[in-house]
């Protein structure tokens, strides 16, 4: 039986470095950076939507809600082309240099108070992000050899740099947008977009130095080598940016739920094509991947509420009142699920390992299950606390969420950094990076539905404790029925993975 992978036939002769190849950690600091930049602007862009385009008014909680979900949406989705630009036309290496110079731009722009130019200047970022991110994650498989065990627990690691990127900029930018001046709040905001700009900026000089590194991996093939061809892809995302906004600014969060239903549906069926054409096994293995997609949707549509409802619940619903009167930022709150990942992180690596090693490891289906289940526990606390814990000023005790964060972490653990090593393996060998990229699309539908759920908490007025309650409550069942199927339904997915752990 025949281990289709992403890996290339042979691998470099790379140092090790703490039992892995070297080019990982690079790689680990490189995303460590770009994390720092989209992380350090994305927990303020519902604050900062409300402030400087509502004046401040809970009326506009909704739009800003549904505005945040699809350009998350649109980040995952543009991964799609961003991966098929690095498989077919420029290669790894040039995607992820290319799509950091767009990034970097687009962080700058959202930096002027105007709201077009705002929305523009995130569709920037979104373009940018498609060539930077899917491509930057499958050259981590790329490092592994065919079969080496060791692929999940890299990525793992690799995931830890997403994760302590994630971690540092919410606390710098928070203090920025709280502490640093005396000005209004979202003209604090402005400085943390102009923070994360420079953190991209890092990353692209960070990636530029230390890819010789990776000894030829990702470079573009010998067909892919006239460098015309990157002067077309940065036309290309010229020409990409004015449409993007247009989805995101004038088509709204239902038309665009259909326009990624129907790009995820195609992909689907482009991978299905290559799978058919390359044999049974392959073709198993791209519905096994195809069904997990379904599932991440899921995960992703509930667990993305951090940047939207759950950031209008510190807000306005949580008591941040600390000792001596000290306020918590409501930005910190997004480090805490980086925080509990990175401490978590290497003792799950390690979990992983020592169960292998008995064999006794969970399938991937089983991880990705328990990964729902995690997500669904957390819920149950904010039940509990919206129930039973409110206080006389309509407000309930800090720990709730703080507590949801880390249990939302636990069940991240178990899928995202599982789920980019399943790609690397499940996918026909010719498409890694669009493959790479229907991961993130299935992570982009999954926002975009969090979007319009916010929304629906939210409703006109604003969140209140009731409409909290409910939407949080009717988030536990689904992702509770869903995490219970998965599990049933491991065995079945297993066998189409014909060996693939």
């Amino acid at each position: 039986m025949t281990d289709t992978t992403t890996t290339a036939p042979t691998v470099p002769d790379y140092p090790q470095t703490l039992g892995h190849p070297r080019p990982l950690w690079m790689l680990f600091m490189t995303e460590f950076w770009e994390r720092f930049a989209f992380y350090g602007m994305r927990w303020a862009l519902t604050l900062y939507i409300v402030a400087e385009f509502f004046g401040g008014s809970p009326t506009g909680q909704a739009f800003a809600s549904r505005t945040y979900g699809a350009y998350l949406a649109l980040v995952y989705a543009a991964a799609v082309f961003g991966g098929y630009v690095a498989d077919k036309v420029i290669g790894y290496q040039r995607s992820i240099l290319v799509g950091a110079v767009v990034m970097s731009a687009g962080l700058f722009m959202i930096m002027l108070p105007n709201q077009d130019i705002f929305l523009l200047g995130l569709s920037t970022v979104i373009v940018g992000n498609g060539l930077f991110k899917p491509n930057i994650s499958s050259m981590v498989g790329q490092l592994y050899g065919v079969g080496d065990p060791r692929r999940d627990r890299g990525f793992t690691l690799f995931y830890m740099g997403i994760n302590a990127g994630a971690l540092v900029s919410p606390l710098l930018t928070g203090w920025l947008a709280s502490y640093f001046t005396d000005t209004p709040v979202q003209q604090n905001y402005k400085l943390v977009f102009l923070a994360s700009g420079l953190g991209m900026l890092v990353s692209l000089v960070w990636f530029w130095i230390g890819r010789r590194q990776l000894k030829g991996v990702g470079r573009p093939l010998p067909d892919q080598a006239n460098r015309m061809r990157v002067v077309y892809v940065l036309i290309g995302c010229v020409i990409a940016i004015p449409l993007v906004y247009l989805v995101m600014a004038k088509a709204g969060a239902v038309v665009l739920q259909w326009l990624l239903s129907i790009l995820f549906v195609g992909l689907c069926v482009m991978l299905m094509i290559d799978g058919v054409r390359e044999g049974k096994v392959q073709r198993d293995r791209v519905i096994a991947m195809l069904v997990i997609f379904v599932f991440n949707v899921l995960f992703w549509m509930f667990y993305e509420q951090a940047g939207s409802s759950f950031n209008f619940l510190a807000e306005n619903i949580v008591d941040r009142k600390m000792f001596g009167g000290w306020e918590f930022p409501v930005g910190w709150f997004q480090s805490v699920a980086p925080l509990a990942l990175v401490l978590l992180a290497p003792p799950m690596s390690m979990l992983w390992g020592w169960l292998d090693k008995r064999r006794l490891e969970p399938s991937i289906p089983r991880k990705f299950g328990f990964g729902l289940l995690g997500n669904a526990v957390a819920f149950v606390v904010l039940m509990y606390a919206l129930s039973s814990l409110v206080d006389a000023q309509g407000l309930i005790p800090f720990w709730p969420l703080v507590l949801v964060y880390v249990l939302q972490t636990v069940g991240e653990l178990c899928l995202s950094p599982i789920g980019l090593s399943m790609v690397t393996k499940l996918a026909p060998g010719r498409l890694v990076g669009l493959a790479m990229g229907g991961w993130f699309l299935s992570t982009g539908i999954g926002n975009n539905l969090s979007g319009i759920f916010a929304g629906h908490v939210s409703g006109t007025t604003g969140m209140t404790v009731a409409s909290a309650l409910s939407g949080f409550t009717f988030s536990f069942w689904l992702l509770g029925v869903a995490a219970v199927i998965l599990l049933l339904v491991a065995p079945l997915i297993n066998r189409l993975m014909h060996g693939v752990k």
